[in-house]
């Protein structure tokens, strides 16, 4: 992870050579890179860059909402299509459900826009809508691009007059070889939702910079950003800082961690304080414990929310991008990163954690307290007066990912159980009984939603096989007719 100027080592290159093909992508050199920092920053590039589009501009966003910023994106897509300019758009059904409909786009449409909507539910797919398109990048004339975590909405901006601060997000502007990528993303995302992109005019990959970075562009099943991620938390000597929206630890990753600050290697995680899923916030804090017995220090950021998705390693390395910690961006969705190999940039993500940490709270791990013999935990320190998040929907989930991890080493016998366990183990064996013994007296509460669950699988399962059997059957009548 260390940028030099002198020719490199045989340690320097089996580093590269391992972090290629983990992340299935080649470091790319020349490149111009800028930081950006919260949405008004966001918005005023992406906008300036739309209006001075001289060719394509080609926009990928997660949620684009029809409110005051969706607006004022869509006024600027239209202006430039009505002067010639290819204007292509993909949203992801589910980010944008309930957010923009088709009549937010026709304007758009009619001025000879094009916009497709990822994935949304069809027959044949059972259960291949859950796949969601979560990234958010620009790429205008094929030499700017821009990837973030930043939605174009106006919730990111906050609400002065609810004393709602503008939501934490980070993003960067690229220009230089690495723009060429971003727009081979697009295409590839475009496809999927459709016919071909047109083929565009090639662009010499001219230097823009003397930044090195990879653009890694996963896709479901991938897994080539945990990869990543795994072999930087192994790889990293000295820090590891992250920041993630929606952290929930799965067990490899919070192992890597854990290795790594027991190796002296201080690792910091920052998450948010309130969040706007508050579920998942629920299931990050289940996980804290193992996290900070291992030395890891967690900080809850206190301000309206925190959505940034970044990582800074040993002063060197950086990423930055739309994936965040959990298996649904690792391998399930579509997401866009780039891990950036600079001094320079690491240093400015650097000192923007630093900054983040001013307005955060640490978490730690507290003595047990006794009163009137009772035990009262207190194995974390919460900031005073914050704003309790998630009722009874985000104590159920927690209480859903203890009793899954505790049936999971129950049941495995991967791991040791903890005699604190004892407790979910006798309730998951009562609720198991009871609903065995409704199975018994009642079979058709049970029947009912697995017949309705299989009569679902059937007919798609059985759409998917005839779609199937007609593309076959196509194939084989052209290659017929050309012989």
């Amino acid at each position: 992870m260390v940028t030099t100027s002198s020719p490199p080592t045989p340690n320097r290159l089996l580093a590269e050579q391992a972090l290629s093909r983990t992340a299935g992508a080649p470091l790319l050199g020349g490149n111009h890179v800028e930081l950006l920092i919260d949405a008004e920053a966001h918005y005023a590039a992406w906008l300036a860059a739309i209006r001075g589009a001289r060719e394509r501009v080609l926009l990928e966003n997660y949620i684009i909402r029809d409110d005051e910023v969706g607006q004022a994106f869509c006024a600027a897509l239209v202006e430039r299509a009505r002067e010639g300019v290819f204007v292509a758009v993909i949203v992801d059904w589910m980010g944008c459900l309930g957010q923009s409909g088709k009549s937010f786009w026709k304007p758009l449409r009619d001025a000879g826009g094009q916009v497709r909507v990822f994935n949304p539910p069809q027959f044949g797919h059972s259960l291949g809508w859950m796949s969601r398109d979560h990234r958010k990048q620009l790429v205008v004339d094929g030499v700017l691009g821009f990837l973030s975590g930043v939605c174009i909405s106006a919730k990111w901006l906050g609400d002065a007059s609810r004393k709602m601060q503008p939501w934490r997000d980070t993003g960067v502007a690229l220009r230089g070889p690495a723009v060429a990528e971003l727009e081979a993303a697009f295409a590839d995302s475009w496809h999927a939702a459709g016919e071909p992109l047109p083929v565009f005019a090639s662009i010499p990959r001219e230097e823009a910079g003397d930044v090195a970075l990879r653009v890694i562009a996963t896709q479901p099943a991938t897994a080539g950003m945990y990869r990543l991620d795994q072999l930087i938390a192994s790889m990293a000597r000295r820090s590891l800082w992250l920041t993630d929206a929606y952290f929930v630890g799965v067990a490899p990753y919070v192992q890597a961690l854990s290795a790594a600050a027991r190796d002296g290697v201080d690792v910091r995680l920052l998450v948010p304080g309130t969040s706007d899923i508050p579920i998942v916030a629920s299931m990050s804090r289940s996980g804290y414990r193992p996290l900070l017995k291992a030395g890891i220090r967690v900080f809850e950021w206190n301000g309206s929310m925190l959505h940034a998705k970044t990582a800074v390693a040993d002063g060197q390395w950086a990423r930055v991008g739309s994936s965040n910690l959990n298996l649904a961006s690792w391998l399930n969705n579509r997401e866009i990163d780039v891990a950036i190999e600079d001094a320079g940039f690491a240093a400015q993500l650097a000192v923007q954690y630093e900054k983040d940490l001013q307005n955060a709270t640490e978490i730690v791990l507290s003595p047990r307290r006794y009163r009137h013999g009772e035990s009262v935990r207190s194995s974390e320190v919460h900031p005073p007066h914050r704003r309790h998040v998630g009722g009874s929907s985000s104590r159920a989930a927690a209480g859903a990912l203890r009793i899954a991890n505790t049936m999971g080493a129950a049941l495995t016998e991967r791991r040791m159980l903890a005699d604190t366990e004892t407790g979910t183990l006798a309730s998951t064996s009562l609720l198991l009984a009871l609903l065995a013994l409704v199975a018994v007296l009642w079979p058709a509460v049970i029947g009912w939603p697995v017949a309705t669950l299989a009569a679902w699988f059937a007919i798609n399962t059985g759409i998917r096989a005839w779609q199937l059997r007609q593309r076959r059957l196509r194939r084989i009548r052209s290659v017929d007719e050309s012989e």
